[in-house]
């Protein structure tokens, strides 16, 4: 029964361990997940098939990430803010370029008393006009690296 923050954390596991059916596994069925291209996939099933052919046909970089904020939306539901970066495969750093926002809302499946994805969305954090703000992410985000990495 996760929250949503390890509902994320877990998320963002099954997307760096390649594994599609349990990525997918975390949205409600008619769940939307938004990529970091805008690519948009509706439903839990749409969201698997997507994703087996993104991990069969490439290898996409490893995602760590620092939740910033949870947001209760009511008993049964909440609005998680994170940052993320990625380490590109065979890397030992955050690209940078890759940098982004995520937004997840989750909501409580009373039934089974568990959290699931309502909407994903994966926002690039260029920060137009901001480069220090980038740069501060960045910085973020490989302290974050190094910290999983001990």
């Amino acid at each position: 029964m996760p929250d949503p923050e390890a509902l994320h954390r877990s998320l963002l596991a099954s997307w760096n361990a390649r594994d599609a059916a349990g990525f997918a596994g975390h949205f409600t069925e008619d769940g939307t997940s938004i990529g970091f291209d805008g690519s948009t996939v509706l439903g839990r099933e749409a969201i698997e098939e997507h994703l087996t052919g993104i991990f069969d046909d490439h290898d996409p970089a490893a995602y760590v990430a620092l939740v910033r904020e949870i947001r209760p939306l009511g008993a049964d539901s909440a609005l998680l803010r994170a940052d993320a970066g990625m380490v590109p495969p065979g890397g030992t750093d955050i690209e940078p370029a890759a940098n982004a926002v995520q937004s997840l809302v989750a909501v409580r499946d009373g039934a089974a008393d568990r959290w699931r994805i309502a909407l994903f969305q994966n926002t690039p954090a260029a920060f137009h006009g901001d480069p220090e703000a980038a740069d501060d992410l960045t910085r973020e985000l490989r302290e974050a690296l190094r910290a999983e990495q001990l």
